[in-house]
């Protein structure tokens, strides 16, 4: 009886854990803002993506959304990041708002992903200052 149940739930772990990725890419984006880590990043971005960084707000490539992320990164080096929001309910739809907090500021990130094939890719992507 107690193999049955082991076996039973050996089985379906796969089942939980890939579900749980799509849930939590919410939480990966926000461990790889942590780390800076731009390439990652961009991995999930759209083949275009609206980018609003402080005050500048324009559509760019894949590639161009990297470089840019990467130059906000190596001005603003992260001291941690949190999530202050996420919306994972919605099958087609994925949004969070990170505070990634540098030494001397804190932003708020806007993340808003939409479905295409079977994965969630960011569309627009939006770094403010956090408001107090």
């Amino acid at each position: 009886m107690i193999r049955s149940i082991f076996l039973l739930i050996i089985s379906l772990s796969p089942i939980y854990r890939s579900i749980g990725y799509q849930a939590d890419i919410i939480d990966d984006l926000s461990s790889y803002f942590r780390s800076s880590n731009s390439k990652e990043i961009a991995k999930s971005f759209s083949s275009t993506i609206e980018l609003i960084i402080i005050d500048e707000e324009d559509v760019y490539s894949k590639a161009q959304g990297e470089q840019i992320l990467k130059d906000f990164f190596s001005k603003h080096p992260p001291v941690k990041t949190s999530i202050f929001h996420k919306i994972n309910t919605n099958p087609n739809y994925r949004f969070g708002v990170l505070l990634y907090t540098t030494s001397k500021e804190t932003f708020r990130v806007s993340i808003t992903m939409k479905k295409f094939n079977t994965s969630f890719l960011i569309t627009e992507l939006r770094i403010e200052p956090a408001k107090d």
